[in-house]
């Protein structure tokens, strides 16, 4: 298997001293070829590691599959490169072939038209249309009641278990907890947002949890679109991130029924959609109305 890091050489400098050489610890970044029954599907950028979950978690988000029957196998190949003099043949392990269930088919849209890359997860989509999947599980009907002080306990939680940016700083994460119990279920570290997130979805997929009711997932990074449609298809309701939503991820969790809530640090959060399922929140919540005052919110 490939490894989550590697060692460099690098020459720090700091203000008032001499440059120093060391060996600084790198987050790795790799392609990994997707394909489905032999038929390269997409390419994305993704740091080695829970290769099948990720490749399962993108299927879920992209509506092919969303039962862990739906795929059969998965096994690497085709990535193997000659290595050495004496030839000695060695697997990169950035290949994955998967084998879904009779009568599941990926559509024709689904195919990525380039590379994604390790920062989008919808830039290779053939066209705008294509972005907004329809799911077979709704979060909006689910509860999901939490509160505030759970939502603003997360990012430790979450942050306490990031052993691979610990060693880089280099990585985002993402995390599943349980809404009721407080339980954290799993978290996943890759190079990209988006890749943690489809781990996530991945690793419920395998085992046998979907939907993801009455489940809050934390991510270590900005509320893009497209993690608040990959939070949707699972049937995650609420979604928390340390930083800022978009304003198409505000837009597409109204339209889901997805709780979004951004800015989750120190002693404050703000809630940009189905603040009901947050219950210290609840007698606040409603909808902007026109003449509503501007409060701007920025990173500190």
């Amino acid at each position: 298997m490939g490894r989550i890091t590697a060692r460099r050489r690098v020459t720090r400098v700091r203000r008032g001293d001499g440059p120093d050489v060391r060996a600084d610890v790198l987050a790795v970044e790799e392609p990994l070829e997707i394909r489905v029954g032999g038929s390269p599907l997409t390419v994305t950028m993704r740091t080695p590691g829970h290769d099948v979950e990720l490749a399962a978690g993108f299927l879920v988000s992209e509506a092919v599959i969303s039962a862990r029957g739906h795929l059969l196998a998965a096994r690497y190949c085709a990535g193997a490169v000659a290595t050495g003099s004496d030839g000695a043949v060695e697997n990169t392990y950035n290949v994955l072939d998967l084998t879904l269930a009779p009568g599941i088919v990926v559509p024709a849209s689904t195919a990525r038209a380039f590379t994604t890359t390790s920062a989008c997860g919808v830039c290779g989509k053939a066209g705008i249309d294509d972005v907004a999947a329809a799911s077979c599980f709704d979060p909006a009907g689910d509860p999901a009641p939490v509160s505030a002080e759970f939502l603003l306990d997360l990012p430790a939680r979450l942050r306490a278990r990031q052993t691979a940016f610990d060693k880089t700083g280099g990585l985002h994460a993402a995390g599943l907890f349980h809404a009721g119990t407080g339980e954290l279920l799993v978290v996943r570290e890759d190079v990209g947002r988006h890749n943690a997130v489809d781990k996530v979805v991945g690793w419920a997929l395998e085992a046998g949890r979907l939907p993801l009711r009455d489940t809050v997932l934390q991510v270590s990074g900005r509320a893009s679109f497209e993690l608040v449609q990959k939070a949707a298809m699972a049937g995650i309701p609420v979604l928390s991130a340390v930083s800022a939503p978009s304003s198409l991820a505000v837009d597409l969790a109204v339209e889901r029924g997805v709780t979004l809530a951004g800015f989750v640090r120190g002693d404050s959060l703000v809630l940009y959609s189905r603040a009901d399922r947050v219950v210290d929140a609840a007698p606040l919540a409603r909808d902007c109305a026109p003449g509503d005052p501007v409060r701007p919110i920025r990173d500190p």
